[in-house]
């Protein structure tokens, strides 16, 4: 082991002998002052509470179907010597404004550039997923390190990286290079923001990130001109008189999952004022069904989103004959998330999407009602080729 990295080791058991949280259930912290808590209008899955010079955030959907919550104290640096914190009040004590951070989802992405703290991000797992340029030209330029894949994490590539924090991804409380890196008093702050199943839930994350940059007055107005994005495009849709019906999906070996109704997909469609053939049902993920069932419901639609990964109609046709059964096929009028990419091959949708639903309504109008939005260009949704 190297002196660097033991070096590393030291200091951070030392950090977490004096801040770190341990594992048990948390108690809350005595309330000495009064509090306030942030005010959010869609998001679901966290909160955020100002207690003194305290900002308590607590995560309650980490993960779907997440057993525990997780609840972390964000103090400002120059006052962190000043304040006492019980040892098993917190799952993490990060001091602000962070400058020393790895994050772990491309989704974390575009709020830390919309937030102008990008320069804060130092490793990232898998980098050739990214698609952002900007943070491409910092992979490039050796400002982000790359750290091996989220379940196995390149743990001695981060403990030289020495983050204040990282800001974690997890599908379920398992996640052996996480452990390994909390033992070393790196604390991990999950971020469950693609858990949420509204576009505007999802959106309103970068108040998740603004505390750990003091950047909360940046990200409310961020998020205000989204959301005012969003609403004024889909009241352009309530004029409409004719709904287009839509078929979305494809075939994974033998199963065609196509969006659940309650899903994110889902409340796009509906307020883009169509007529989705599954939108009554409850499923807030994919349905699995069968090519057969699907054709049954779904052959006549007049569009077709999200043919799994395919970007051409060639490549539909040799993924399986069936295909070109559906109407949508033979009008040429399926679209496709998957098609505009990064430099390395990282799918734009599922990086930027999220923080920018009000584009991927546009492109939804767009293609829907073309009367309604002329002369547009899409973003994320292109016709195949």
């Amino acid at each position: 082991m190297s002196k660097k990295i033991l070096s590393t080791l030291i200091f951070g058991a030392l950090f977490l002998a004096l801040l770190s949280s341990c594992a048990e259930k948390k108690k809350s912290l005595p309330v000495e002052q009064s509090s306030t808590q942030s005010h959010l209008s869609h998001a679901t899955g966290f909160t955020i509470e100002q207690n003194g010079d305290i900002t308590v955030i607590k995560v309650t959907s980490p993960w779907p179907g997440a057993k525990t919550d997780f609840t972390y104290a964000l103090i400002p640096r120059n006052k962190l010597a000043s304040i006492t914190i019980p040892r098993d009040a917190y799952d993490a004590i990060v001091a602000t404004p962070v400058q020393n951070m790895v994050i772990t989802s491309t989704t974390h992405i575009p709020a830390l550039e919309s937030l102008g703290v990008l320069n804060v991000v130092s490793g990232f797992p898998n980098t050739d997923l990214i698609s952002s340029p900007a943070t491409r030209k910092r992979i490039q330029d050796g400002q982000i390190k790359e750290l091996g894949t989220n379940e196995g994490i390149n743990t001695e590539v981060v403990l030289e990286l020495n983050p204040e924090v990282i800001m974690g991804f997890g599908i379920n409380d398992t996640n052996k290079a996480y452990e390994t890196i909390e033992r070393s008093g790196i604390p991990i702050v999950y971020n469950g923001d693609w858990t949420e199943q509204t576009p505007l839930g999802k959106a309103e994350w970068i108040k998740f990130f603004a505390p750990f940059f003091h950047k909360e007055v940046k990200a409310d107005s961020i998020f205000r001109n989204i959301e005012t994005s969003y609403k004024e495009a889909k009241l352009l849709t309530k004029k409409v008189t004719q709904k287009p019906t839509v078929l979305t999906g494809g075939l994974y070996k033998d199963v065609w999952y196509v969006t659940g109704g309650n899903s994110w997909m889902a409340q796009f469609l509906k307020d883009a004022n169509a007529n989705y053939l599954w939108a009554d049902t409850d499923n807030t993920g994919s349905i699995g069904l069968s090519l057969e069932a699907v054709l049954e419901k779904g052959q006549q639609a007049d569009f077709w989103f999200n043919p799994s990964l395919h970007s051409s109609y060639e490549e539909l046709q040799q993924a399986n004959a069936h295909y070109e059964q559906f109407e949508a096929f033979a009008a040429k009028k399926v679209f496709s998330n998957a098609v505009k990419k990064g430099a390395t091959g990282g799918l734009l949708f599922y990086e930027l999407a999220p923080q920018r639903p009000d584009l991927v309504l546009k492109d939804l109008i767009s293609i829907l009602h073309p009367e309604l939005l002329t002369d547009y260009q899409p973003h994320f949704y292109m016709p195949l080729h």
